[in-house]
C-alpha cells in the first residue's frame, strides 16, 4: 500500500491547526486528539492488508509510522511542558526550558549506541529493529505502551518517533528561549509602565472562567490571542498570579455541576442590576 496520501492528508489537517491560533496548550491538546485517530487508523490498515515482503515491512517502521507517532508524543510532551510552565519572571522559564532541553538530551544518552545507528542511515540490523515479533526486553524504552502490540510494533521503531520528537521539541524549546531572551528587556520596561491599582477579590477560579469565557467568545482580537497573552494581562491588570490556569480550566470542565458557575452568577447580578434600575 502506497501510504504516503496517507500522511500527506495527517501533515495538512496538523499544518491547518497549527496556523489556526497561536495557543500551544490548545494545538498540544487537539494535536493528540487528531494524531491518535490517525495512528489508530494507520494500524488498522496494517492489521488488514499487512505487508508484502519483509523490505516493506521494514520501510513502514522505520519512515512511515514514526512520522505520525513521533507526533503523538511531541504533543504529549509539548502538553506536559507548557501546562507546567512557570508564570514567573524571564529568567526562570529560560531555566526551566533549559531543564527540559536537558532532560531531552538525556534519552539520546541513554539510547546511544541506536541514535548513532539510526543518524548515520545503517540499515545492516533493520530486520531486528524494524519486524515485527523481535522485541528485545533489554532496551531502554518509555512508556507509550498503549499503541505497542505484536501487530503494531517492532522494537525500535518507537525509538526513531522518540529521537524525532525530541529533535522538534529542543527545537521548539529553544526557539522560546530565543524569544524570552530578546524580550526580557522590554518586557520588563513593560511590567515598570503598567502597574494597576485594582485588585481581583473574587476567587482565582471565577478569573480562569471569565478568561476562558472571553477567548472562546472570539470578543478580543477576533478570537486569535493567545491565552497565555489574556491570561498574562489580566494577572497585570488586577495584581494577581493565576498559577497553572490551564489545570484549573481542566478541573472547571470535570464540574458534575455547572460548568459556567461563575458566568452564571455575572447573567444573575446583571438581571438583577437591571430589575433594580427599572424600581
Amino acid at each position: 500500500m502506497n501510504y504516503q496520501k496517507f500522511i500527506s492528508e495527517f501533515e495538512t489537517h496538523l499544518e491547518a491547526l497549527e496556523s489556526r491560533t497561536d495557543d500551544v496548550l490548545y494545538k498540544a491538546e487537539n494535536g493528540i486528539s487528531r494524531t491518535e485517530k490517525y495512528i489508530k487508523s494507520l494500524r488498522q490498515k496494517v492489521v488488514e492488508i499487512g505487508f508484502k515482503s519483509k523490505e516493506e515491512e521494514i520501510c513502514f517502521f522505520k519512515h512511515i509510522k514514526p512520522q505520525i507517532f513521533s507526533k503523538l508524543i511531541y504533543y504529549v510532551k509539548l502538553f506536559n511542558i507548557e501546562s507546567k510552565r512557570p508564570r514567573g519572571s524571564s529568567k526562570f522559564q529560560i531555566k526551566y526550558l533549559n531543564e527540559h532541553i536537558n532532560k531531552l538530551q538525556v534519552y539520546f544518552n541513554d539510547n546511544l549506541e541506536f541514535y548513532h545507528y539510526y543518524r548515520r542511515g545503517a540499515t545492516i540490523l533493520d530486520a531486528e529493529y524494524f519486524t515485527r515479533g523481535k522485541s528485545d526486553f533489554r532496551l531502554p524504552t518509555e512508556s507509550y505502551h498503549f499503541f505497542i502490540d505484536d501487530q503494531f510494533a517492532t522494537s525500535q521503531d518507537s525509538t526513531v518517533a522518540m529521537i524525532m520528537a525530541y529533535d522538534m521539541l529542543i527545537v521548539y524549546l529553544k526557539q522560546e528561549i530565543e524569544k524570552l531572551e530578546s524580550n526580557n528587556h522590554v518586557n520588563h520596561n513593560v511590567m515598570k509602565n503598567t502597574s494597576s491599582k485594582l485588585f481581583w477579590t473574587g476567587n482565582k477560579t471565577e478569573l480562569i472562567e471569565l478568561i476562558y469565557a472571553l477567548h472562546s467568545s472570539g470578543a478580543i482580537n477576533s478570537g486569535t490571542a493567545d491565552i497565555k497573552e489574556l491570561a498574562s494581562v489580566f494577572e497585570q491588570m488586577f495584581n494577581i498570579d493565576l498559577g497553572n490556569y490551564y489545570h484549573t480550566f481542566i478541573e472547571i470542565r470535570a464540574r458534575k455541576s455547572s460548568k459556567t458557575k461563575f458566568m452564571d452568577k455575572l447573567t444573575d447580578s446583571l438581571n438583577r442590576r437591571f430589575e433594580d434600575s427599572d424600581e
